[in-house]
C-alpha cells in the first residue's frame, strides 16, 4: 500500500495505480480532494503534518510539491517517514531551480516573465499562481539548499536519500529507503 500526500490533482496516484499499487491519496484541500477522483480509490482530507495512519502504515510514500508549504520542513519529513514501514521507500517529486547558468536564465524569465501573464489568461488563481511560483522555488533553494534537504531525510530515517535532477534542472525526484 502506498500513500500519495499531497495528492493534489491525483496524478501521481494514477500512475502509481497504473503500474499495480493499492494508493491512498491525502492532501489538505477540501476542494482538491472533491474536484478528481484522485487515482486513489481510497481518499483522506489531512495534513502531512500531522497523518492519521499508525506507525509503518504503508509500504511506501510518494509526495509531490510539499515541503515549501509546510511551516517545519524537517518534522513533516519525520512525520512521513513514521508512517511507513522499515525497508519502505519514500519518494517526492518537487520542482528545482537548474544550476546551469543558461537554463537559469531561461527558467528565470519563464517562471517570472512568462507564468504570471499565461496564468492570468486562464483564471484569476492561476495567474496567482503565476506570480507566486517562481519565487517560491526560488526563495525555497535559497533557504533550503539540496545538501540540507538531505539532512531532513537523513534526520526521519533515511540514511542514503538519492536525488536526480530533471527538465534541464526545473524538476528533481529524491527517494530513499527507510532504515
Amino acid at each position: 500500500m502506498v500513500l500519495d500526500v499531497a495528492t493534489g490533482t491525483g496524478l501521481v496516484a494514477q500512475e502509481l495505480r497504473r503500474h499495480g499499487c493499492k494508493v491512498v491519496g491525502l492532501d489538505q484541500s477540501d476542494q482538491m480532494m472533491r474536484s478528481t477522483d484522485h487515482g486513489a480509490p481510497h481518499k483522506v482530507q489531512a495534513q502531512a503534518e500531522r497523518l492519521p495512519f499508525p506507525d509503518g502504515a504503508f509500504d511506501a510514500l510518494t509526495f509531490t510539491y510539499l515541503l515549501r508549504y509546510v511551516d517545519d520542513p524537517p518534522a513533516t519529513m519525520r512525520e512521513l517517514a513514521r508512517v511507513v514501514k522499515p525497508g519502505g521507500t519514500v519518494s517526492c517529486l518537487e520542482f528545482h531551480v537548474p544550476t546551469n547558468p543558461l537554463w537559469r536564465t531561461g527558467w528565470l524569465a519563464y517562471t517570472r516573465a512568462v507564468m504570471p501573464p499565461t496564468g492570468r489568461l486562464v483564471s484569476r488563481e492561476w495567474g496567482y499562481t503565476g506570480r507566486f511560483l517562481g519565487r517560491s522555488i526560488s526563495e525555497f533553494y535559497r533557504r533550503y539548499p539540496l545538501e540540507t534537504q538531505a539532512g531532513w531525510w537523513r534526520g526521519a530515517g533515511i540514511p542514503h536519500p538519492r536525488h536526480r535532477v530533471m527538465s534541464l534542472g526545473g524538476g528533481i525526484v529524491i527517494w530513499g529507503v527507510k532504515q
